[in-house]
């Protein structure tokens, strides 16, 4: 990572405890979905904007590590970010695999877990992945990926589906007719190699 002015004045205005740790929560840069919360020092951040790479303090360990070194679950840092007090930080990252050492997506998976309401479109993404690669028996979501065609009609036939509920039904059918039709549309980005980051992309460069 380069480090520009503007990044350097951050830096310089984070507030460091008596340990020189500062608290760094960890955040995929694609989802919003938080994955881990850590520590950094000076060292740490030094390393991170040297590498790309997310680079922490461990405290138990009293070192520098390099986020997924012994696992290969790698997390490539997109942006730092600093809160109103200086005292925390936020890195949006893309990470290579699990965060969490036990293997699940993020540390954060005990307790609560009805998804959040952004949680919702990345996780049924990562379900057509899994259909597309194990391609159980009898999955409607294999089913549309073996007939491209069929997707393309599905989606026009659920576009006009939602736009008469619009027009004539409820607030309730508008929103499962919208809901079939988000899900269609995925299916389709999945069956061309795409995926709603990649829309989500062009979205934000039309905004500038």
């Amino acid at each position: 990572m380069s480090t520009p002015a503007g990044e350097q004045t951050i830096d310089a205005q984070i507030s460091y405890d008596e340990r020189g740790l500062v608290p760094c929560v960890v955040q995929d840069w694609h989802s919003g979905e938080v994955l881990t919360m850590a520590y950094m020092n000076e060292l740490a951040l030094q390393r991170t904007r040297a590498t790309g790479e997310l680079h922490l303090w461990s405290r138990s360990r009293s070192e520098l590590w390099r986020k997924g070194e012994t696992s290969g679950n790698t997390q490539t840092v997109r942006a730092l970010r600093l809160d109103c007090d200086g005292d925390t930080l936020l890195a949006l990252v893309e990470p290579a695999g699990p965060a969490c050492h036990t293997g699940e997506r993020t540390c954060f998976h005990r307790g609560e877990l009805a998804p959040a309401p952004y949680e919702i479109l990345p996780g049924l993404e990562r379900t057509l992945d899994e259909r597309a690669r194990e391609r159980p028996a009898g999955s409607y979501t294999v089913e549309l990926l073996d007939d491209p065609r069929g997707i393309g009609e599905k989606v026009m036939e659920e576009a006009e589906e939602v736009a008469r509920a619009a027009r004539e039904e409820s607030d309730e059918r508008v929103d499962e007719e919208a809901a079939d039709v988000i899900y269609h549309l995925l299916v389709l980005l999945h069956s061309r190699g795409r995926a709603l980051a990649d829309a989500e992309r062009v979205l934000d460069e039309r905004r500038s």
